[in-house]
């Protein structure tokens, strides 16, 4: 059974196949502790796991990208195919290359701090991910937001 049903104007369905997959923000903490969310509007939001939990720990930089990109994946119901990723300066050794690997293009890598700076009155702890969310918002032409109400 199908909760919704999302089609294009002329009431086709929607390929989620075709076209730039989303655009999403992760914030890589020191650790191995990593966050994703998604923006629309300027709105951003943590995308939870299954189980509500709002971060991921990882033992290495392209697994922990690959376990984002998959959780936002089942979240948005399309491909992400885009990030900007917000990062301490002792993290981004072969972060563009781990992203690579986790099947992500980077649009830009930030400073965690600057990325906060984006996302103001929000939990300190998320406001990197949020931030980099409304800057991979700002990278990308529109896209339609599926699977989620």
């Amino acid at each position: 059974m199908k909760l919704f049903q999302i089609e294009e104007p002329d009431g086709s369905p929607v390929d989620a196949a075709s076209g730039p997959g989303a655009a999403v923000g992760i914030d890589i903490a020191p650790g191995g502790i990593g966050r994703i969310a998604i923006a629309v509007g300027g709105n951003g939001e943590i995308l939870p796991d299954a189980d509500g939990g709002r971060m991921l720990r990882a033992s290495g930089l392209a697994e922990l990208l690959l376990g984002l990109r998959g959780r936002a994946e089942k979240q948005l119901a399309r491909p992400v195919t885009h990030a900007v990723i917000a990062a301490a300066a002792t993290e981004r050794s072969g972060l563009e290359a781990a992203a690579a690997s986790a099947g992500l293009t980077v649009l830009r890598i930030v400073d965690r701090g600057a990325a906060a700076a984006l996302a103001k009155g929000v939990a300190a702890e998320e406001a990197p991910a949020l931030g980099a969310a409304i800057a991979a918002e700002e990278a990308m032409p529109a896209q339609p937001v599926t699977g989620r109400e």
